[in-house]
């Protein structure tokens, strides 16, 4: 019995169907949901994710704003560029588009963002408030990893899940809600001593470490939920995930294509933490 399909592409778009009504109120009530996307150099992969973006913003009615910096930008000029966003009324979500220049320090860049402003879920304020189970910007893609699994009905409780990778991105912050949820979590990575050990054990698997074909079918529970992160190329250059799809469907319960899994519900779960941030600004006035 081959695992069912957890379709990224078809939960996204009932999601953002509620996003775009939601965008409607707003409007109606003078607001207009404002994102801002600042893009440092010409990364390809980034201007392709950027572009996604602003191209979801103006379908669900939203306001999209776009800064294009050259790589040679020194960090304080992103700085001030940033600190006029966060005084900007229109504007009520700023991401900036990792990676940087080399010159650049990400973690000083990212603390510069106003935590109300802060879409992306990486500020320091709004983690420590996920960890400790209060409101916050949740990272998207692990947000996006949450409303899979609340769309087919996951019972996450009680559940044994295995998280393979402890990016700040996307690891440690997926982790951490199946925690808030009742999971029992455990995390691997490239120091675990038998991965398959763990791996096994899981009713949940994250696989996130950017790596091609890492989880194969023997490191895999019968019938259980595997939610593939990793975007790679492989030897023929066609988007792959860290998992063995062809493989591990045989054996799982459900798993996430790449593509159109878990990357359509990242973008998604940005605009609904755009949506967010505009009607808590509207609540403020």
């Amino acid at each position: 019995m081959a695992a069912k399909l957890i379709d990224g592409k078809e939960i996204a778009r009932v999601k953002q169907g509620f996003i775009g009504d939601e965008v409607q109120k707003l409007k109606a009530n003078g607001i207009t949901p404002g994102l801002a996307v600042i893009l440092v150099g010409d990364n390809q992969a980034s201007k392709t994710y950027v572009s996604n973006k602003q191209k979801t913003c103006n379908k669900l009615g939203m306001y999209s704003l776009l800064i294009e910096l050259p790589k040679e930008v020194s960090e304080e000029e992103l700085i001030r560029k940033i600190k006029e966003l966060n005084e900007n009324p229109d504007i009520h979500g700023i991401l900036v588009q990792l990676p940087l220049p080399v010159h650049i320090n990400e973690k000083v860049i990212i603390e510069t963002i106003s935590p109300k402003k802060d879409v992306d879920g990486f500020h320091p304020i709004n983690i420590g408030r996920m960890m400790t189970g209060q409101d916050a910007f949740v990272p998207c893609t692990p947000f996006g990893i949450m409303e899979m699994l609340d769309y087919i009905g996951a019972d996450i409780a009680g559940k044994h899940v295995v998280v393979v990778g402890r990016s700040n991105i996307v690891g440690k912050p997926s982790g951490q809600l199946f925690l808030n949820e009742d999971a029992t979590v455990t995390y691997c990575h490239s120091k675990t001593a038998d991965l398959k050990e763990h791996t096994r054990r899981a009713d949940i698997l994250i696989a996130a470490v950017g790596k091609a074909g890492l989880i194969t079918e023997d490191h895999v529970k019968k019938g259980a939920i595997i939610i593939d992160v990793g975007m790679n190329r492989n030897h023929e250059g066609k988007l792959c995930g860290d998992v063995d799809f062809d493989g591990v469907k045989e054996k799982a319960g459900y798993i996430t294509p790449v593509p159109g899994g878990v990357g359509p519900m990242t973008i998604t779960m940005l605009m609904y933490n755009t949506l967010k941030a505009a009607r808590s600004a509207q609540s403020k006035h």
